[in-house]
């Protein structure tokens, strides 16, 4: 189906994660369910969940339709909801951030909160209503909550605020360093947008946790990044996203320094082969081909120590692994 109606007025899906669920065989389950897993408003738990957040994961859109991820912090009640259908953050990007220029009254953004010291994460996505000084506010279109599924435990050490400012340092292609947080990470963000006509219903942004082993991100010899992608919640926001429109924006923190690696690149699904057949525990795969990336150095204003890796990470594998076997 190329419409981006379902034939079920009161479906959440568009046509790229209609086209995923059928694919894998939910289809029929996802339409049947998503009505209730998907709300157009924020029930009270959530609210007050965002509100004890000390930071919140944003995915955006610029002006040449590349997609970030960003990350905005603040004392916790930085996030509050005034009522179930908004969400204000008290809280703007640094400069150089690509949130920054995408911040705009109509703006779809993808929003998640994510308490790493519980494994609790909800994601909101809606629309930009109101910026006012040092804060914007969000209309809730889609809010739901998410599985516990391969995230792991860190504890927040210490506040530190930047000194001196944050610097930012933008590039092509990946350095040295930028290689070595991507290959050693356990965790990271990913940013998807359905692209197409922003005045369509289920037209919007989304900004999602990916977890696994270190090292389960590897780097092939063309430079493009390999993600595996495990068996989640069915939903398929991000693959859906990512088959309407190939663009992704990925977040990698590195949580003792305080350094986000933001990567934005073009998205290339792979459903089958022997690369997959050897990532234990994948589903199937990305290969992100980064276009240019930002780092914002001391840009995290927490330090979290790692206190526990996710059980669902049993079975599952590394690049270096897949690429042996």
């Amino acid at each position: 189906m190329t419409s981006d109606e379902s034939p079920n007025p009161s479906s959440p899906w568009h046509a790229g994660e209609r086209a995923v669920q059928a694919r894998v065989g939910v289809g029929e389950r996802m339409e049947r369910f998503g009505g209730r897993a998907i709300r157009d408003f924020m029930p009270d738990q959530h609210r007050d969940f965002f509100a004890q957040l000390p930071f919140v994961v944003v995915g955006s859109v610029d002006g040449e339709g590349w997609v970030w991820a960003s990350l905005l912090a603040g004392r916790p009640g930085f996030a509050a909801s005034p009522d179930p259908r908004r969400l204000r953050i008290a809280s703007l990007p640094v400069p150089g951030d690509p949130l920054a220029g995408a911040l705009r009254v109509g703006a779809k953004i993808g929003l998640l909160g994510i308490e790493l010291p519980t494994r609790r994460r909800n994601r909101m996505n809606g629309s930009i209503v109101a910026i006012d000084g040092d804060s914007f506010t969000v209309a809730v279109e889609q809010s739901f909550g998410n599985c516990p599924q391969y995230i792991q435990v860190r504890d927040y050490e210490s506040a530190i605020p930047p000194a001196g400012g944050v610097r930012v340092e933008t590039f092509a292609a990946l350095d040295d360093a930028a290689r070595a947080l991507v290959t050693r990470s356990d965790t990271f963000f990913v940013a998807s947008s359905s692209g197409g006509d922003p005045t369509q219903r289920r037209h919007g942004v989304d900004v999602s946790h990916r977890g696994g082993r270190p090292g389960f991100v590897g780097i092939d010899d063309d430079g493009a990044l390999v993600v595996p992608d495990y068996a989640g919640n069915r939903f398929f926001n991000t693959l859906g996203n990512l088959t309407a429109n190939p663009r992704a924006g990925l977040l990698f923190a590195d949580f003792a320094s305080g350094d986000l690696l933001q990567i934005a690149g073009t998205v290339t699904i792979v459903w089958d082969g022997p690369l997959l057949a050897a990532y234990a525990g994948a589903e199937r795969l990305w290969r992100v081909a980064p276009a240019q990336g930002r780092w914002l150095r001391g840009a995290l204003p927490l330090r979290l120590a790692l206190r526990e890796f996710s059980p669902t990470l049993r079975g599952t594998g590394t690049w270096a692994e897949a690429r042996a076997g």
